[in-house]
């Protein structure tokens, strides 16, 4: 069931959201998780209901052994419990992975069944993990079974994230305002979900049809031009944004509308200056969690600039394949380990060469570090999305001009030359997409760099946990008001969405 679907939205998602405020209502808090949990199960099972068995045994394997590490403390029971986490997880994503490379390594002929990846694995395996690890550190207390399901289950972000952290959910569940219904989580979490709706299928899915032919073609060995190449690997980095932060955007509205406020997941990541800024912004709770539970537990950057510059790669290349098993996203988590490296020696190298320096930054090199740090993005996103390193390798044939920067016709400014010109700079597409995709395009730089998110737009209205840090450096005087005009808008944006809605697609971040 997708978040992006008639059935969702007209039907699920009322009946749920009105039978938990019902029962809450009249005081029956346990009555009502027990409404939500038994939701998000029926949610999850109906992509596949063999699945739930995972899910289920998942939850109840992590919650015993997080009561008793609680107690007792066992490092080897904590060591047991994240090993079978995680060869539970290795197990569905990646045995056929080591199974086909190991057959190209040695010849062998080893055959296995394609194993099926249980939607969510990723995301519900690490927020355990990581409860796990806070039991054995003290940072946690038993806390009520039913809420540990709702932790885990809860549908808005069950699967794609938020990767939720128990200290920040836990809690909420436990506060009996949350079962009232109140005028003030449901018109912000409507908000906040139709915009997420607008940015998914209005921008992300139409965007996608100037991406998708150009990987097509290249992993069908085609000769890729420059420009093709470039616009199909700008084509898909808008769609992965918009896409992604639609994604985001809706989980948080959904859970607004019960009275849950979910993390902040991503933060106008284009408008990055730098390399580590990008990471801070985008999938923010994926971040946090390299960072906390495998980054700083490597040693962070506490023994010497060449053993963070280790740990780095180290992470970086595990959250590529944590993304997917195959060499391109071990390339891709590689790159940004590197650029990441770079940025680093970057800004050591400033530190002491220049230690008098103006802290301040000129709005010119706030740029140039904005344009430098989406040109590499880009050049990454092609790795990650293309399904083959010779199909990634074709496309970056094009990029850096190996197959020859030129037009096949004179430049002609002219409307009817100007039409040959921009078909042949894009030779797989017709005029009209063309013209609709450069317009796209355009548009979508202008929102992505200049527009405020829908986090600064409703920034006095506690959108998601963890804005503290960004709302402060944010001046946004455009801000959402809850009157007959921004509603109009809403409702327009409403419309369109639903529109655009008769071939829903799934989410990107479905397939990691």
């Amino acid at each position: 069931m997708l978040f992006n679907s008639y059935v969702f939205i007209l039907i699920f998602l009322p009946i749920v959201l009105a039978g938990f405020h019902l029962i809450g209502k009249v005081s029956h808090h346990r009555v009502a998780i027990t409404w939500l949990v038994s939701a998000s199960l029926f949610f999850y099972g109906w992509w596949n209901p063999a699945y739930l068995g995972i899910l289920v045994a998942s939850i109840m394997f992590n919650y015993a052994v997080g009561v008793y590490l609680g107690e007792n403390k066992s490092k080897s029971i904590l060591t047991v419990g994240v090993v079978l986490n995680l060869g539970l997880l290795c197990y569905f994503k990646y045995t056929n992975f080591f199974v086909e490379n190991l057959n190209d390594l040695t010849g062998s002929s080893f055959h296995l069944e394609k194993i099926i990846l249980p939607l969510a694995i990723s995301f519900f395996t690490f927020q355990q993990i990581a409860y796990l690890v806070d039991a054995y550190r003290g940072l946690t207390r038993e806390y009520n079974f039913l809420h540990y399901c709702l932790f885990v289950t809860f549908f808005p972000q069950l699967i794609a994230g938020p990767i939720v952290h128990h200290k920040d959910m836990l809690p909420q569940f436990e506060n009996n305002t949350l079962y009232k219904l109140k005028a003030s989580h449901l018109s912000v979490g409507l908000v906040i979900f139709m915009l997420g709706l607008f940015k998914k299928v209005v921008l992300a899915d139409n965007i996608a049809i100037h991406a998708t032919p150009v990987f097509d073609a290249a992993e069908d060995g085609e000769v890729i031009s420059f420009f093709d190449a470039w616009a199909g690997a700008l084509a898909y980095s808008f769609q992965l944004y918009f896409d992604f932060s639609g994604y985001s955007d809706m989980a948080i509205g959904i859970a607004r509308m019960f009275g849950v406020v979910l993390p902040v997941n991503f933060y106008s990541p284009y408008k990055s200056k730098n390399i580590i800024e990008f990471w801070r912004r985008w999938h923010i709770t994926l971040s946090s969690f390299l960072r906390d539970y495998l980054y700083i537990p490597l040693g962070g950057g506490r023994n010497g600039k060449v053993n963070r510059h280790i740990n780095l790669m180290i992470t970086m290349l595990l959250g590529g394949f944590w993304h997917g098993a195959g060499w391109t996203f071990l390339i891709w988590g590689g790159m940004h380990g590197l650029f990441l490296v770079v940025n680093h020696t970057w800004r050591e190298l400033l530190k002491t060469s220049f230690p008098q320096r103006n802290k301040g930054e000129s709005a010119v090199l706030g740029w140039l570090g904005r344009i430098l740090t989406f040109i590499c993005v880009v050049i990454a996103w092609v790795i990650f999305r293309a399904e083959s390193l010779d199909g990634a390798l074709n496309i970056y044939a094009g990029m850096f001009g190996i197959n020859g920067v030129y037009l096949s016709v004179p430049l002609d400014l002219t409307t009817h030359g100007f039409r040959e010109v921009l078909s042949s700079m894009f030779p797989s597409f017709v005029f009209g997409d063309v013209k609709r995709g450069i317009n796209l395009m355009l548009m979508m730089l202008i929102v992505v760099w200049f527009l405020p998110n829908t986090f600064d737009l409703l920034k006095n209205n506690q959108p998601a946990l963890g804005l503290e840090s960004f709302i402060t450096q944010a001046k946004t005087i455009f801000m959402w008001k809850f009157n007959v005009l921004f509603a109009s808008a809403l409702a327009l944006m409403t419309i369109t969405s639903l529109f655009y809605m008769s071939a829903p697609s799934e989410f990107l971040y479905f397939q990691f």
